[in-house]
């Protein structure tokens, strides 16, 4: 069923663009018409905004995919392919980001109807990350979440409207020029916050795996649940194995997207609080989109400021404590019984997720008593001395803070 609506929405989008190029066959490419701008569509939030950091306003931008929006699995409506057919340039990721629109795009450019630029295939192939060549998806497509190698990007975007537009040329020079340092900026930033983090901090868990190139530039270790594009399902192994992952390396926080669903993130939260562990959401990340165009992350560093700063603040926090149960004391106590007078004073039973503080209970009083969380050993001979009762004792040291 699934594969039939996907056929559909392509053979309609098809039929629309038969009926576009056939109107269009024959018409010149122009850089805007005589007294009006240069008319550019861009598909992605980071490449318009790109685009408005070195075009200001000498151009007439549209951007297709707004706060939310995810380019894997987007498909053109009728108004895009109306946006395309009046468009000068046309800005587009490339390398499988924009997986149901590359087709058209790719028709549009041979058919000469726009300057049609793929951002990420004009980079060199020895900066980019690999995919699943096997499938013909070679790199990874989500080349702007390095800020070093998005300044590529910009370049390519400038050199393009000085071809288009010439008579706006020094303009875009100037302005790239300036946008290029506030890149550079943004790079240092994120270097200096990523060194907060001790290296066995860094293990950003996701969603699915657009954060290779942060990684790679920033020294990060990224996981993901689901791969490169979001439009691959994420199975039970999947979550079980980064499960594993979260346990084994003590992970703080795992994050959700805002292009994405949280839906496998909560349920790898649950599998971790299914193991007697807390991991917390740290926060939401912009993986795929900007954020809102009035609010702090609707440009491209905004968006790359508040990814780093949720980050090291949710990795940089300590780990969540072991939740306590009936259950975690009756095993952790060996030989010793838990005395009833030790289960009233565990207020989480088994399948709640929050910490269980022990108290010391009013049967055995001490000076200077504290709030004492579980202990990872036995419970000392000195609290059970084998007759049923409780032995007096300074306090009953279920375990240290």
């Amino acid at each position: 069923m699934r594969g039939c609506i996907k056929g559909s929405l392509w053979l309609s989008l098809s039929a629309l663009l038969a009926l576009f190029l056939s109107a269009c066959a024959g018409a010149p490419v122009v850089a805007g018409e005589e007294g009006s701008k240069l008319r550019v569509v861009a598909t992605t939030g980071p490449i318009g905004d790109a685009v408005r950091a070195v075009a200001g306003d000498a151009v007439a931008l549209r951007v297709l995919l707004g706060p939310g929006i995810d380019p894997h699995t987007y498909v053109a409506t009728e108004s895009d392919i109306r946006a395309f057919q009046r468009a000068d340039v046309i800005f587009y990721n490339g390398l499988h980001l924009e997986a149901q629109l590359e087709r058209v795009l790719r028709q549009l450019g041979q058919r000469g109807v726009a300057t049609v630029v793929a951002i990420g295939e004009t980079l060199p192939a020895e900066k980019l990350l690999g995919w699943e060549a096997e499938t013909g998806k070679t790199h990874d497509p989500h080349i702007w979440h390095d800020a070093q190698l998005w300044k590529e990007a910009v370049r390519t975007i400038r050199d393009t409207l000085i071809v288009a537009d010439p008579a706006h040329a020094e303009g875009y020079r100037a302005n790239a020029s300036a946008y290029l340092a506030q890149l550079d900026a943004l790079d240092a930033y994120i270097r200096d916050r990523a060194a907060t983090l001790p290296p066995e901090r860094r293990i950003l868990v996701t969603a699915h795996d657009a954060f290779g190139y942060f990684g790679r530039a920033y020294g990060f270790e990224v996981e993901a649940i689901q791969g490169i594009s979001s439009a691959t399902e994420a199975s039970a192994a999947d979550i079980q194995a980064l499960t594993s992952l979260v346990l084994e390396r003590n992970v703080p926080a795992i994050f959700v997207e805002t292009t994405i669903a949280p839906r496998t993130i909560e349920a790898v939260r649950a599998a971790v609080r299914a193991a007697g562990r807390e991991v917390t959401l740290g926060g939401e990340l912009y993986s795929d989109a900007l954020g809102a165009p009035d609010g702090p992350t609707g440009t491209y560093l905004g968006m790359m400021r508040h990814n780093i700063d949720t980050i090291v603040a949710a990795l940089g926090a300590r780990a969540a404590s072991p939740r306590t149960t009936v259950t975690d004391l009756a095993e952790k106590a060996g030989p010793y019984p838990i005395l009833p007078y030790m289960a009233r004073y565990v207020p989480v039973l088994e399948g709640r997720g929050e910490v269980a503080t022990l108290r010391t209970p009013p049967l055995l009083p001490a000076a200077g008593a504290r709030p004492v969380e579980r202990r990872t050993g036995p419970l000392p001979r000195a609290a059970y001395d084998g007759s049923r009762r409780a032995v007096p004792s300074r306090h009953l040291p279920i375990a240290e803070v």
